[in-house]
């Protein structure tokens, strides 16, 4: 499979993370960050005051449109870390879709019980169905070969760069769904289901990559909520001392210094990142399973692979030409190609 290099902000994308951060002000998914979910709290209770003083202005506590710009301020501050993680989370499901869309689009030539061939899509293909594939044309799904033989390019999935030959009638008489057919022409039987095919199952491993914290992430978000819990005993102790000297704080005022001394820009970006990191993964066609996997294979000095398959791109080509002494670079490549 070829690396794609897609924006980050593509409109469909920037839809469904702008959906996703007002999904995710929901309080039992904000408790899951002890940060933003303060921050919750504080922009709710800024919501009530600005309400009240709509209703009853009240000089203690400042003007109505200073509360509400405190409001507004702590709601944007919610919605932006909340689409910094949907838009992350967003480009892992833009990749399964495009994978689901790549099968949906791949058309395959069924054979009729008269003879005849109905084109239909690949997503459509039931086992036990029979369908010819020529010269230039991706085999829609899995299957097996029973007519004719054929050299197929399997690049996109095993990273082999020579065409493999599989024929009817032996041990190589597989298909998988995604190869492409280089020469002569194959009639195959489906053998799997809907859903069970190679390509159904990278889908679902793209899918399935769980959100799990890893432990230098659990360990950074104690430390995170064990600054939090400090600045709110520092912001609820400063009432005593303003009722003290007579000076009486307003809420927003508490509120408003809460946030800036908790660590909400790190709190509220941590998940984003982990979920980037997983992300970056994916755009060079690694799948990881959780974000625990990419921070274990930070640490790894040494891989070792079974074939050079598996990380080539798997089809030859020049980086660069060495000509002999007396032949021009130009010549060299006209020679070669």
């Amino acid at each position: 499979m070829a690396t794609q290099s897609q924006s980050l902000f593509q409109p469909a994308l920037v839809a469904e993370a702008t959906k996703q951060a007002f999904v995710k002000l929901d309080p039992r998914i904000m408790f899951r960050n002890p940060v933003m979910f303060t921050v919750e709290i504080g922009t709710v209770v800024m919501l009530l005051v600005t309400i009240g003083l709509l209703l009853k202005p009240d000089a203690a506590q400042g003007s109505f449109g200073y509360n509400f710009t405190v409001f507004l301020v702590l709601f944007l501050t919610l919605l932006f870390a909340n689409f910094a993680e949907a838009i992350a989370e967003a480009r892992g499901k833009a990749q399964a879709d495009s994978l689901r869309k790549t099968r949906q689009d791949t058309p395959a030539k069924v054979r009729q019980p008269d003879g005849s061939f109905t084109s239909v899509n690949s997503a459509q293909l039931q086992k036990g169905q029979v369908f010819i594939v020529e010269a230039g044309e991706i085999i829609p799904t899995d299957g097996e070969i029973i007519e004719g033989l054929a050299t197929i390019d399997e690049s996109a999935i095993t990273g082999e760069s020579a065409p493999v030959i599989r024929e009817a009638g032996g041990d190589k008489s597989s298909v998988t769904g995604g190869t492409k057919v280089l020469s002569d022409r194959i009639v195959v039987l489906v053998t799997t289901a809907p859903g069970e095919s190679f390509l159904d199952k990278m889908i679902a491993l793209v899918e399935g990559a769980s959100r799990q914290k890893t432990p230098n992430e659990i360990a950074l978000t104690i430390l995170l909520a064990g600054f939090t819990l400090v600045f709110v005993i520092v912001c609820v102790t400063l009432q005593p001392f303003a009722e003290y000297s007579k000076t009486p704080i307003a809420i927003s005022a508490f509120i408003a210094l809460f946030v800036c001394l908790i660590p909400t820009t790190i709190g509220g970006l941590l998940s984003a990142i982990g979920i980037a990191g997983m992300d970056r993964a994916l755009r060079a066609n690694v799948i990881t399973k959780s974000g625990k996997a990419v921070e274990t294979a930070g640490d790894i000095d040494v891989l070792l692979l079974d074939k050079t398959g598996t990380i080539t791109i798997g089809n030859r080509k020049a980086t660069h030409f060495w000509p002999a002494p007396g032949v021009s670079e130009a010549e060299l490549i006209e020679a070669a190609v």
